[in-house]
C-alpha cells in the first residue's frame, strides 16, 4: 500500500468512498492511534491505496480536467 493522502478524517472518509466507487480499494488509518475522540472530524488520517492503483487514483483526483473551460 502507498500513501495517497493525509488530512482530516472528514475528508479521508469521503475520499475512500470515492476511490472505492472507481474500483480502487483504499484503506484509511489514523495518524495518531492514541487519540480517542471518535467524534473529532479534524483528527488526522491517512488514505492508502495499492501501489498498482496509485497512478490511476492520482489521475482521478489530481489530474488535469479536460472537460473544464
Amino acid at each position: 500500500m502507498k500513501l495517497f493522502y493525509t488530512g482530516p478524517v472528514i475528508n479521508t472518509g469521503m475520499l475512500v468512498m470515492m476511490l472505492e466507487k472507481h474500483g480502487i480499494p483504499a484503506r484509511e488509518e489514523f495518524v495518531d492511534e492514541g487519540v480517542v475522540d471518535e467524534d473529532d472530524l479534524n483528527r488526522l488520517a491517512r488514505v492508502l491505496v495499492p501501489e498498482a492503483d496509485y497512478d490511476r487514483a492520482h489521475l482521478l483526483f489530481y489530474g488535469e480536467r479536460q472537460d473544464e473551460l
